[in-house]
């Protein structure tokens, strides 16, 4: 069994997938437009290039997304993806990408069980966790 995450944006999928892409080193897999499909009969002419259904890879890691149909959006809550790292420097490098232009709920600096922990809210309306844990110490 896979879980995988999947969003809806506001009519700004493909702005967010191509932003992911180049901020976490992803790969999108595809970006399918209604255009051309059974659905495009349902939406109105100036969705017809907005996102039916898009992948994008983030190492062995899977992201799907679409735009919500008009007048369909809600603001994304109760979640937040969250991406780990070994490395704090890079922890620190996608958490302050990813918050361009986004909010910063909790600045990302060391806690008690990480070199860099920190929370966001990115342009998209997409809400992250970056970690970078403390090495685990093991009992004697």
């Amino acid at each position: 069994m896979q879980m995988n995450p999947y969003l809806y944006f506001d009519g700004d999928c493909e702005a967010a997938f191509k932003f992911y892409e180049k901020v976490l080193g992803a790969k999108i897999v595809v970006l399918m437009t209604h255009e051309g499909t059974p659905m495009a009969k349902h939406v109105p002419a100036e969705w017809q290039t907005k996102i039916l259904h898009g992948r994008l890879t983030i190492g062995d890691q899977v992201l799907m997304a679409s735009d919500a149909p008009p007048g369909s959006y809600q603001k994304q809550a109760g979640f937040s993806l969250s991406l780990g790292f070994t490395d704090a420097a890079e922890a620190e490098r996608i958490f302050h990408a990813l918050a361009e232009n986004g909010t910063e709920t909790m600045p990302i600096a060391e806690t008690f069980w990480a070199v860099r922990f920190g929370m966001l809210v990115d342009r998209f309306g997409t809400p992250w966790m970056i970690n970078c844990e403390k090495a685990v110490q093991q009992a004697a």
